[in-house]
């Protein structure tokens, strides 16, 4: 069964994999949203993707800048306190 934080890919292979939903952000300037999820059983192993709301599709990050800024937001959320309580 699949929650509201999960969402489903399939991988190089054509296999499902269920990645669960680290949060979110929007770019309002590039008019973008962004996922970070991860796997179950690799809660370290952080990935993010471009996120179409529309179609609920993922997309990767090929832009070097829009991919500094990803890292960032990650890292801002990763060493905010407020938000490792809510986790």
């Amino acid at each position: 069964m699949i929650n509201e934080d999960e969402i489903i890919i399939n991988d190089e292979d054509g296999n499902e994999k269920v990645l669960k939903i680290l949060f979110t952000y929007e770019n309002e300037e590039r008019g973008k949203s962004y996922v970070f999820v991860y796997e179950e059983d690799h809660e370290d192993d952080v990935m993010a993707f471009i996120y179409d709301e529309s179609t609920h599709e993922l997309f990767e990050i090929e832009d070097d800048e829009e991919y500094q800024e990803v890292e960032e937001v990650f890292l801002a959320y990763s060493e905010d306190p407020k938000i490792e309580e809510i986790k």
